[in-house]
């Protein structure tokens, strides 16, 4: 079954319009001037990470693969252009029958990337793939840099399973994505129920404070809610006073209670005293989760803490700091006409400033140290080296148009943590530093 089978209020009829208009006004030109059809190359990639950061995910390329699917303009759509005089007739006529039938290669999802990666190569004419810039760089960008906090907070949390919070502080429909991609950086478990239902990840929730205060008593809440749940629930212990709720709470439960949940406070010193009094009431098995606010240094600041699980949010539905990652989609090359047979040529931009870009289709590759440590980026043009031909990094996504590579969402988890426990050790520090591998050209 499909995403578009579910008929999830979050699905849209067509992705075509999660574009920039000067996608269409290129196109139109193109068309005009007959280079529309030369055969083309575009990658994406970043020029630098995010500042401090080791390494990049890649995450976002299941929902990219849907929305290529997806980009078709329909009669409501085509109204709307013709409506607003944004394109002509003849250009309208060209994209009713719009189906993207080049080939896409990239990064497979959960992989890591660097500064220069081409994290995604789409080729195929010009005018197909420049109407595909917009949605592919909003989708990469948003979800990496969600899946990049994640697994910094997954490294920092160690064996301690982390819960995706996040919902109520984006978009409700970024929530979703920041979910998944949380999922794939690391994540056990989110709160929101329409990331359970559209990608099958486990789900978690209890009560908050407010269910707390609708109680004449704190104890009449906790019995209210062990009465509907089982022993086994979490309690939220901070509404009033932390020891007091800790002994309502064991009380109620039994020393069966399955977790109580700290949101507020020093979280380092309450988890200690709550995780001595839990204890001492024979509660030994009860877990501590800890709320509020948490991003990986906080979650690092409580490595020592007697603590079970975490929970974030705010932090990690905004990248920690870095919403985006800046990945960019550049022309590489392109055909010297629209003959079938026509070679291609490099193109690059040049400028100052930092925007400049390496022409040419590229390949990646990783190459290993003797003990199968990853110690750098290799990235070239032309003929693999023999001794990088089985490290090549980018995949078939795409080919003529089909969907040929779309994979569950665990497989692409599974990808992540081998791929990081494959880095070296440096990339789990949180301190300020460089990328963690050197990007090498082969050009």
């Amino acid at each position: 079954m499909g995403i578009a089978d579910l008929g999830l209020p979050v699905d849209v009829p067509s992705t075509a319009l999660f574009t920039d208009q000067y996608e269409l006004t290129m196109l139109q030109a193109a068309l005009k001037a007959g280079t529309a059809d030369r055969g083309s190359v575009f990658e994406v990639f970043t020029r630098r990470l995010p500042n401090g950061r080791r390494y990049g995910v890649v995450a976002g390329t299941g929902r990219v693969l849907d929305a290529v699917e997806n980009f078709r303009f329909d009669s409501d759509v085509l109204g709307f252009l013709r409506e607003r005089d944004i394109v002509g007739e003849e250009t309208l006529d060209w994209l009713a029958g719009y189906r993207f039938s080049g080939d896409i290669w990239g990064y497979p999802e959960g992989e890591v990337y660097f500064p220069g990666s081409p994290i995604m190569r789409v080729e195929g004419s010009f005018a197909e793939c420049v109407l595909l810039e917009t949605v592919i760089l909003s989708i990469l960008n948003h979800d990496s840099a969600i899946a990049a906090a994640a697994s910094r907070m997954s490294s920092a949390a160690g064996d301690r399973p982390l819960i995706e919070m996040g919902a109520r502080r984006t978009h409700e429909l970024a929530a979703v994505a920041a979910s998944r991609a949380a999922y794939l950086g690391g994540f056990a478990s989110t709160s929101d129920l329409a990331a359970g239902f559209r990608y099958g990840i486990p789900t978690v929730g209890t009560s908050a404070h407010a269910f707390t205060l609708l109680h004449d008593r704190e104890r009449d809440a906790f019995q209210a809610q062990v009465n509907s749940l089982g022993r086994g629930t979490t309690l939220l212990v901070d509404t009033y006073d932390v020891a007091e709720a800790v002994r309502t709470a064991v009380e109620v439960a039994g020393p069966e209670l399955g977790a109580v949940r700290i949101d507020s406070g020093d979280l380092l010193l309450v988890a200690h005293r709550v995780r001595q009094q839990l204890d001492d009431l024979g509660a030994r098995d009860t877990r501590i989760i800890v709320t509020s606010d948490l991003d990986e240094y906080a979650i690092a600041s409580l490595a020592a803490a007697p603590v079970d699980a975490y929970g974030v949010g705010t932090q990690l539905v905004t990248g920690s700091g870095h919403p985006t990652c800046s990945m960019v989609y550049k022309l590489v090359a392109r055909a010297e006409s629209a003959a079938p047979a026509a070679p291609l040529v490099p193109v690059a931009k040049k400028s100052t400033g930092g925007k400049t870009s390496v022409g040419g289709r590229k390949w990646a590759a990783r190459r290993l140290d003797a003990e199968g440590v990853a110690e750098a980026e290799v990235i070239g043009t032309g003929a693999v080296p023999a001794g990088l031909a089985d490290r090549q990094l980018l995949v078939e996504l795409v080919r003529k148009g089909e969907v040929v590579a779309r994979e569950p969402l665990e497989v692409a988890r599974a990808r992540h943590a081998a791929v990081r426990d494959g880095l070296p050790l440096s990339a789990a520090q949180l301190s300020r530093g460089e990328p963690v591998l050197a990007t090498e050209y082969l050009l």
